[in-house]
């Protein structure tokens, strides 16, 4: 089977910075279950270029590139040896360059909405569905799609509200890279350590986070707080930290490496997130792995690990975000009892659980005309 993947990005030649570790994780996968993987990254690096990555091949279209520098990619490999499959990770701009070509190719389409393909946000701008264009595109991207992935529930039933049917397979760990580490009663003598892993921007909502760590010194809950991601807000977030006389509980580290971000999630008591949507998040499943649960928002996996592996609370409510942190700080018990069933969680659809759901629905496509056998892929995947 040959397949060619469409990503805006995250496939860097350094195989560490600028990637997307669930998205290699899933390449290598492929790869080794004989799948001949070409990665077709639109804006990976300014100038065009080509790189082995995981096994895979990564072409790198450039700065500006569309749907006509991936037709004339996509039409040159497809010379080359016959894709089975065109598999794009968002509708925006991946299936947007994608869909085309691949119906002029007669190459089946298969569409991964990760993110925000399905969100319109106008409160902060925020979404794929913002503007009545981008919505008429969206739909005509699904339509040409053979079949539409989702990754967790919360996402396939904002799906089935638009009218679109999609499968759930969730991004799933790969446990040779980031190993399984037992959850580990903490030292109640000390400040509870909290964790928050994101870019610094108003999707995941900072403002409300550091509220609710307000909230927290109010009531005089000890805790620490160390904040990881790149900051596209200027430092506005840093300014409200101290305008909230945070200083002495916060860190800020900005980007850390994936490698290097392990260690952090290791010395941390609870993963605290505030976003406004997710699509999983990753992290979430990171720190389940690791031995650390989650409080946060009800979005994404959040939601769906909610009540018995995570707890979840309404987006932009920062007392009930404090008051869920301040229960875990005050009942080890019951922050262990949440942090070994996230984690049972998490193993059950790891990186290689992931993988095979998406070879079986890569060989249900790839039949020529066979819907009885995408049919029955999908019902499987339902029954999950």
């Amino acid at each position: 089977m040959k397949v060619a993947l469409v990503t805006p990005g995250g496939v860097d030649r350094s195989g560490t910075e600028r990637v997307i570790p669930c998205l290699l994780w899933l390449i290598e996968r492929f790869v080794r279950a004989g799948v001949e993987v070409h990665v077709y990254a639109l804006r990976q690096e300014p100038e065009p270029g080509r790189w082995p990555l995981r096994g895979a091949t990564v072409h790198n279209l450039g700065a500006g590139a569309g749907m006509p520098a991936l037709w004339r990619a996509l039409a040159a490999e497809h010379r080359i040896g016959r894709f089975d499959l065109v598999h794009c990770f968002w509708a925006l701009p991946s299936g947007a360059a994608a869909a085309l070509p691949a119906r002029l190719l007669g190459i089946p389409l298969l569409l991964t909405l990760p993110g925000g393909d399905l969100v319109c946000d106008r409160a902060i701008g925020y979404g794929a569905r913002l503007r009545w264009r981008d919505r008429v595109r969206l739909r005509l991207i699904v339509v040409a799609a053979r079949a539409v992935v989702v990754p967790c529930r919360a996402v396939r039933a904002q799906a089935a509200a638009l009218g679109i049917t999609a499968t759930r397979i969730a991004f799933g760990i790969a446990t040779d890279d980031w190993p399984v580490r037992a959850p580990t009663p903490r030292d109640r003598a000390t400040p509870i350590r909290l964790l928050h892993v994101a870019s610094l921007n108003p999707v995941k909502d900072q403002a409300t986070l550091l509220a609710a760590m307000a909230r927290l010194v109010a009531r005089k809950v000890r805790f620490t707080l160390d904040i990881i991601g790149e900051d596209i807000l200027a430092g506005a977030v840093q300014r409200q930290a101290a305008a909230l006389g945070l200083d002495d509980c916060i860190r800020f580290h900005g980007f850390l490496p994936h490698h290097a971000l392990r260690r952090r999630v290791e010395q941390a008591d609870l993963l605290v997130m505030s976003s406004r949507h997710e699509g999983a998040p990753i992290v979430l499943l990171e720190a389940a792995v690791a031995g650390v649960p989650t409080v946060g928002t009800a979005v994404g996996n959040i939601a769906e690990l909610a009540p018995h592996a995570a707890v979840a609370v309404p987006v932009g409510d920062s007392d009930a975000l404090a008051d869920a942190v301040a229960a875990l700080a005050q009942d080890e018990d019951a922050r262990l009892r949440m942090a070994h069933a996230a984690q049972r969680c998490a193993l059950a659809e790891d990186a290689d659980w992931s993988a095979c759901q998406y070879l079986v629905l890569y060989r249900a496509l790839a039949a020529p005309r066979s819907r009885a056998r995408l049919a029955s892929a999908e019902a499987a995947h339902a029954a999950l």
